[in-house]
């Protein structure tokens, strides 16, 4: 099975070249940020508050930025001025100590670049539903470069030392991403889009949030997300506390990557056989058993083995979200259910289990990945309870 299709061209080159510049950054970041921060006098239980507070930081900046792109349909702007926010927050970031400097500039550091995804996700399905392109094969070119960076990383940190190459490697990754979103597809600028976010059913988020079944969506792939709180900001440091070496943290990393790249590149035919629910319901499965194996063992037999499971905990879980909206979500609201999910299901949700698992991995350790367990168990309820309530229709029609 080819794990990447040919190099895409027009509209969808762009796309997919925005995505490869920001996972760039994000594949140094996620697994090597814990410990540039470590080495930057925090501790464990401080180093969660960092990152959950960046989570956080979704449920206000995400909402905001994606209603008012809504309204004016002015994305490409948005993208640029976010990215060159972020790539200033992360340059005065750098050079700090400490607990409060650095918690003070990393939230609007990382919200600015939070709030690039739901836009970049818009785009990419208005080109999919506007061209007949593969979302999952746009959004592979970011995971192909998260494997390089986390691989080259976990090389590079052998020699390099990780108070260097953090945060030349994000810098740079930013820069990168502020020049890949100039080049976007234009703005679609329409008459329609005030009229769209009008007041029936309901204005703006509103109309989101009060329905039952998008609150059910929520919940099911929130959760799911957030049963990865553990694994993003823990297992770096876990694993080098038993033993692991940076190469094979990296490669660890760089598994689950190319499994999630196998799931998207076939995800039109994944979804033409599960549908958004099937998605939504694997990727709680899957979570169940993988992070159970991860509470319990340290062999890195055993981790290998389950680093597979990643294409269902977070590729199929983000897949079928992204068709969910797609489907589920009425015109002239899209933007605004793309952050409402990065707000809540992926920022408030995980920045919560974020926290909880900063203090848990103080006190218990390894056993701090039995979250994740717990937590896609919710998943598969709400999941579940949804399946019963959506009939694959939109959830409202004027």
């Amino acid at each position: 099975m080819k794990l990447a299709p040919a190099l895409p061209r027009g509209p969808v080159a762009r796309v997919s070249l925005f995505y490869a510049t920001m996972f760039t950054g994000i594949g140094v970041m996620m697994p090597f940020w814990p410990a540039w921060l470590e080495t930057r006098g925090l501790g464990a239980v401080e180093i969660g508050l960092v990152m959950a507070a960046s989570q956080w930081s979704k449920v206000l900046t995400n909402p905001v930025v994606s209603s008012r792109v809504d309204q004016t349909g002015a994305r490409r702007g948005t993208m640029v001025g976010l990215a060159l926010a972020s790539l200033i927050g992360f340059a005065l970031l750098t050079p700090l100590s400490g607990f409060w400097p650095i918690f003070l500039l990393a939230v609007p550091a990382t919200a600015c670049m939070a709030a690039l995804l739901p836009l970049a996700e818009s785009v990419a399905m208005g080109v999919a539903q506007g061209t007949g392109a593969d979302y999952g094969r746009m959004r592979l070119w970011g995971s192909l470069t998260f494997i390089v960076a986390a691989v080259t990383a976990g090389a590079l940190l052998e020699v390099v030392p990780v108070t260097v190459l953090v945060p030349v490697a994000i810098l740079s990754a930013l820069a990168l991403t502020a020049v890949s979103a100039a080049r976007l597809p234009p703005d679609e600028r329409r008459s329609s889009v005030a009229g769209q976010s009008g007041p029936w059913p309901g204005h703006g988020l509103w109309s989101l949030l009060k329905e039952p079944r998008f609150a059910l969506f929520l919940a099911c792939v929130g959760l799911s997300q957030a049963s990865h709180a553990p694994y993003y900001g823990f297992a770096t440091l876990h694993w080098r506390a038993a033993g692991l070496s940076d190469p094979t943290i990296g490669l660890l990393w760089a598994l689950g990557v190319i499994v999630e790249i196998a799931l998207f590149a076939v995800g039109n035919r994944a979804l033409a056989r599960l549908g958004p629910m099937g998605l939504l319901l694997i990727a709680g499965a899957g979570g169940l058993l993988r992070w159970s194996v991860l509470a319990i063992t340290t062999d890195p037999a055993a981790l290998f083995a389950v680093q597979g499971l990643h294409a269902l905990t977070y590729a199929a879980g983000h897949l079928g979200a992204m068709h969910f909206i797609a489907r589920a979500v009425p015109p002239g609201y899209a933007v605004r259910a793309q952050g409402l999910y990065s707000a809540l299901a992926m920022g408030a949700l995980l920045g919560l289990a974020m926290i909880a698992s900063g203090w848990l991995y103080e006190v218990i350790g390894g056993p701090v990945f039995l979250l994740g367990t717990v937590l896609c168990a919710g998943s598969l309820v709400a999941g579940l309870a949804l399946a019963r309530r959506w009939d694959g229709a939109v959830l409202w029609t004027r």
